[in-house]
């Protein structure tokens, strides 16, 4: 099995980690049908409660096609993280080529009302018998 590489920025206090994995059971290369599962974890390192609202991720195939998807928090719920706490999710996307890329964002609010953004690490989508990735 390979070895699974975690991505990890921080903004504004706020960790957010991703692990992808590629799904080898649910993926059909024959029909140009690769699949995905990322978990992401987010850790308020800050002095003050967030909460997640909303989430903006773009999703690009390894040939540059990219789309974009837009909501409110995630998986359904918009998470309050108060110091030191954690939240994590699983997520997946289907992409039609064997490797790409995700990048993204949060949009927080602070107890005080204040809204900023976290940055969401850019993660390759690679299967993983694909060797000297550009991403």
């Amino acid at each position: 099995m390979a070895e699974l590489q975690t991505f990890e920025e921080t903004t504004d206090g706020i960790r957010v980690q991703v692990t992808p994995v590629y799904l080898d059971e649910q993926s059909d290369p024959d029909e140009n049908h690769h699949v995905w599962a990322y978990q992401v974890r987010l850790e308020n390192l800050g002095n003050t409660p967030v909460q997640l609202i909303t989430r903006r991720w773009r999703i690009t195939d390894g040939i540059g096609r990219a789309h974009e998807v837009i909501g409110d928090g995630v998986v359904g719920e918009t998470p309050i993280l108060h110091p030191g706490d954690d939240y994590e999710y699983s997520s997946g996307t289907p992409l039609s080529t064997s490797s790409g890329f995700m990048t993204g964002i949060f949009q927080m609010l602070h107890a005080s009302g204040h809204r900023f953004v976290v940055q969401v690490p850019t993660f390759a989508l690679d299967i993983p018998t694909s060797r000297g990735s550009v991403h």
